[in-house]
This record gives C-alpha cells, sequence and structure tokens, in this order.
C-alpha cells in the first residue's frame, strides 16, 4: 500500500487541474495533519454512497471522487442493466460544490452513453426519489450529506424503485466503484457515444405537488382553519419553496417565515447544525413565533428529507416535538382519517424502524393495521413498500424515530414536504375538534399510555474504540440483562440471526421488559459510536430514562 505522500505526490504530477494541485501543496505545507488525512486512504463508497469532508485528496469530496464513484456506477449499469435508453434522475441540494458535483456526475453518465435527467436548480432528496420512477430511471443520484456540517457533501444513489440501493445492488456496485482506483479511469469528457442531458423543472415539481396534494385528508377543516399560523424554516436548504407552496395549495394562508433562513447557503450561517432534531436549529424559528403569535413551528433539514416540529404547550409556551411524537402523532390522525373515509380495507399496513417507538404499534393494532418494523434506515421502509406493492397492499405511512417520515407511494424516501402537509391539517383536523397539537398529543398517551423515548451515544474513537464497541456488543450478548427498571426481561432479539428475525443480518440488540419498556443497542454504520436507544411506558417513563441509562451507560 503506498504511503500517503506518495498518493499526494502522485495527484501532483498526474493530471489534475492547477488549482488541485495548487491546494495539494498549500495543506503540505500549512497543515500536515491535515495533509495526512486527506491522503492516507480512498474515500469509502458505501452501500448508501459517498459522504466526507470536501477538499482535495483521495480521502475527500471533490470532483474526481465524485468521477470516480459516478464512473463505477455507470460501469455496474452498463453490465447489469437491461435496455438502450438507460436513464440516471440527478438533484442537489444548497451545500458548496454540490451543484458542481451534479454536473460533474451528469457529465460522466453522458460519457457513457447514460441518459441524464438533471434539475435545474436545488431540489429535495424525496423528489428526486419521485422523478426516478417518473421518468422510468435505473437510478437516482441526489448531491448532499443531509444535516450534517457544512465542512461535508455527500452523493446518495437510489434505484429504479426511487428507494436507497439495497442487498444484493448497493454491494454490487461497491465493488464496481472499488475497481475505479484512479481519476484516468473515469470519462470525464463526452465522447463518441453520448447520452443525452436534459433538464427538469417545473414540470416535475407540478407532477410531484399534484400527487402528494392527493393525498390530502381533511380539505375542508383546512378551509375553516385556513388562517392558521404557521413559521416554516427551510434552515437554507431546498424546502424553501416546495414547502411554503404545499401549504398554500392544501389551503392554509398564514405561512410565517424566517428570512436569513430562506437564503440557499452551504455555509448555513445561522445555525451551528442545519438539523432539525437539535434544538438550537429551530430557536429563530421559534423566536419569529414568539414574534407573530404563530401557532406551529415546522423547520427542514438542507435536503428537505427530514422535519421537526414545535407546538404550544397548555400554558402557550413552544415545545419541540421529537421524531416518535411527531410519528406517532401523524400515524394517529391519518388513520383516523383513513377509518373515518372508509379507506382502511384489507391490505393497508404501516412500517416503521425497530428503534422508533412502539406507540406506533400500539396505535396501529387499535385500527387493526398490521404494522412492519425494519431495520433503521428508510431504505429498509421502501424495500418493504416494493414487496408489498408486488403482492397487492398498500403502503398508508411509516417513519423513524430520527426524523423521516412518508405518506403514500409516490415517493420512496422520506419526505418533508408531504409530512409538513400532514402536520398543517393533523392541527386543523384537531382544531376542529377544540384541541391544539399538543393536546392531540396528550390524548393519544392517556388512550394509549404515556411513553418517553431517550437516546445516549458514546464515541469511542480509534481501533481501541472500535475494540471496545465489539466488547459490548459481545457482552450483552453473552450476559443479557434480566430486567429493565424492575420489570423482567420477557423477550431478546439479536439481529445476528436473520433466520430469527426475518431481517438482514445486523449486529442489533433488542431487549423487552414485561411493562412494555425497551432497549436497543447498535454500532453506528458511519461513526465510532455505539448508540443505546431507550423506550419506556407508564406514568414514570421519565424517571425510567433515567435508570435505563444508568443501568446501561457507565
Amino acid at each position: 500500500m503506498k504511503d500517503y505522500k506518495e498518493v499526494a505526490e502522485s495527484w501532483l504530477k498526474g493530471d489534475f487541474d492547477p488549482e488541485t494541485k495548487c491546494k495539494i501543496i498549500e495543506l503540505r505545507n500549512e497543515d500536515p495533519a491535515g495533509f495526512e488525512d486527506a491522503f492516507y486512504k480512498n474515500l469509502e463508497f458505501g452501500t448508501g454512497g459517498l459522504r466526507g469532508i470536501m477538499g482535495v485528496g483521495t480521502n475527500r469530496m471533490n470532483k474526481y471522487t465524485v468521477g470516480m464513484a459516478t464512473q463505477g456506477l455507470a460501469n455496474y449499469m452498463l453490465s447489469h442493466c437491461e435496455g438502450d435508453d438507460l436513464k440516471v434522475c440527478i438533484s442537489y441540494d444548497s451545500r458548496n460544490h454540490s451543484k458542481e458535483f451534479a454536473r460533474i456526475a451528469a457529465d460522466v453518465l453522458s460519457a457513457n452513453g447514460i441518459h441524464v435527467y438533471i434539475f435545474d436548480n436545488i431540489r429535495p432528496t424525496p423528489e428526486m426519489s419521485y422523478a426516478v420512477r417518473l421518468k422510468g430511471a435505473v437510478a437516482g443520484i441526489m448531491i448532499t450529506a443531509s444535516h450534517n456540517p457544512k465542512e461535508y457533501n455527500g452523493y446518495k444513489v437510489s434505484w429504479s424503485d426511487g428507494g436507497q440501493v439495497t442487498s444484493p445492488v448497493d454491494k454490487e456496485i461497491v465493488d464496481e466503484v472499488a475497481k475505479i482506483t484512479d481519476p484516468s479511469m473515469v470519462k470525464f469528457k463526452s465522447e463518441l457515444k453520448c447520452g443525452g442531458i436534459d433538464v427538469m423543472g417545473s414540470d416535475v415539481d407540478e407532477l410531484y405537488l399534484r400527487d402528494l396534494l392527493s393525498l390530502s385528508l381533511s380539505p375542508e377543516a383546512n378551509k375553516r382553519h385556513s388562517d392558521l399560523k404557521i413559521v416554516y424554516t427551510p434552515l437554507h436548504g431546498c424546502g424553501v419553496r416546495l414547502v411554503p407552496e404545499i401549504l398554500h395549495r392544501a389551503g392554509f394562508k398564514n405561512i410565517i417565515n424566517v428570512p436569513d433562513q430562506d437564503v440557499s447557503d452551504g455555509d448555513f450561517p445561522t445555525v451551528v447544525s442545519p438539523n432539525p432534531e437539535e434544538p438550537a436549529a429551530l430557536q429563530m424559528a421559534i423566536d419569529r413565533a414568539e414574534e407573530t403569535g404563530a401557532d406551529i413551528v415546522i423547520g427542514t433539514d438542507p435536503d428537505a428529507d427530514r422535519m421537526g416540529i414545535a407546538v404550544r404547550d397548555n400554558d402557550g409556551k413552544m415545545v419541540l416535538f421529537n421524531g416518535n411524537q411527531t410519528g406517532s402523532l401523524l400515524t394517529y390522525y391519518i388513520l383516523n382519517r383513513w377509518k373515518e373515509l372508509g379507506k382502511l380495507t384489507e391490505g393497508k399496513y404501516v412500517v416503521k424502524t425497530i428503534v422508533t417507538t412502539e406507540l406506533i404499534t400500539d396505535i396501529c393494532k387499535s385500527f387493526d393495521v398490521p404494522v412492519y418494523n425494519v431495520l433503521t434506515g428508510f431504505k429498509y421502509i421502501a424495500e418493504v413498500v416494493k414487496r408489498q406493492e408486488a403482492l397487492g397492499g398498500e403502503f398508508i405511512c411509516g417513519g423513524e424515530e430520527s426524523y423521516g417520515f412518508n405518506v403514500g407511494e409516490f415517493v420512496r424516501d422520506k419526505d418533508a414536504q408531504v409530512s409538513c402537509l400532514m402536520v398543517a391539517e393533523c392541527a386543523a383536523w384537531a382544531a376542529d375538534q377544540g384541541m391544539t397539537l399538543y393536546q392531540l398529543m396528550q390524548k393519544i398517551y392517556d388512550e394509549y399510555g404515556f411513553r418517553k423515548e431517550g437516546l445516549v451515544s458514546l464515541v469511542r474513537k480509534g481501533k481501541s474504540g472500535a475494540e471496545e464497541i465489539q466488547q459490548i456488543m459481545a457482552e450483552l450478548r453473552s450476559n443479557p440483562p434480566r430486567e429493565l427498571c424492575g420489570s423482567p426481561v420477557n423477550k431478546v432479539v439479536d439481529y445476528l440471526e436473520p433466520e430469527k428475525t426475518g431481517q438482514p443480518k445486523s449486529n442489533v440488540l433488542q431487549f423487552f421488559d414485561e411493562a412494555g419498556d425497551v432497549v436497543s443497542v447498535r454500532p453506528s454504520g458511519t461513526e465510532p459510536k455505539i448508540k443505546f436507544y431507550f423506550g419506556a411506558k407508564g406514568a414514570d417513563a421519565e424517571e425510567k430514562i433515567a435508570l435505563l441509562k444508568a443501568q446501561f451507560v457507565n
């Protein structure tokens, strides 16, 4: 294996642009540690694509690593996919260099004879998913690093159903990308065999919005409460136009923006992290709500696939809902409306991830609606939708605790646009019954029992950290807890045993007790962390969460 200095020297001597070479020399002279990190390995193309810090080097997101990834994807398509007109849809968010990376991907695919559809400007990840099926494409590429800090960017691949790639295609693409070991192997410029590059714009927006609006369940309630005050922030990202548009078209006339955060800016100047899971990310929107007397705050992440909300409590104070609460609230609303409209016939179902609240399971049981549990990641939800579609089933809705939710089958990924629509009309539906969203959540707890969730991530870096994480998992397998908060553990699920779980093999453990509490433990697949998810049921759920954290996390 080459030393990182040799790799960097090959870039300096190779066919790389002058700006790249100047930045390599600057990095070598001014930041030796950063220089080493930029070249000591190749940026890994994993099952979800690329994600990394932007900059020069083999271990960075730049036009050369993006080109290499695209060439590998093109080679896979050309060798595995049938047809004379292979198509790929491409979108990108507001991050720095996203447009440039998207254009490079389009050029490489075109040079390989693949037909490209690329959006004319920033668009949400879910609209890219929608476009894949609309255009009959083999794949989709989204240039985004979701909610990561501004230094990052990413390259996410979806397949022909609009869902993120899953096994075995994901691993096969990874293998093809790994064969591209040098930028000289990439067709950066169009050659004789050239695929067309077509631009998508408002034409696709109109179809996307039309189909999402067809999922509306309470148009009359929306009209009655059209003056509902909603503060919305895109957090400098892709939702800036389509979220307000879908709310206006659904009948909500009082959408209040946060002007400084409407600016599409990859530096995300008004937030430390553009992540709606972080309370600080929605603070400007909450301040705006206090100024205007708004009822609800909604914020979406940079690629507008995830959403966070804040609502007024019984004292009029703005409080944040977590992803479990929002997912439960929307599931309850949607199932109620489907029942009232006579739509809850056989074959309808809900999907959630295994670390998402069991409150959703309880809600679904009360409506006699099957709920499928899948591994963490929305690609597994999309996989169920694809499988059930072939059997005649119909996906109602589904989500994950990390603020992702979707409704209907038009999009095969989490979708903040339709989620924002459902939050607004859920508020209108609740208002018809004399309730706020906060009071509706209280009603759900009264009906199904109070639940509280908690998450602790232990960071363990380096080789020793990885070994410690492995040891924690090994110890939990050999010596599982007998009780959770004094209640006997009555079920242990080990996802390394796919023959028992019916799920793909995954390093995850779950412990359930008789009282309805659950603890899930899994090492992160992308970061040096081990994550502990705690779910407690009962009036003392908050106290239980504290006890569970003490029991599992030293």
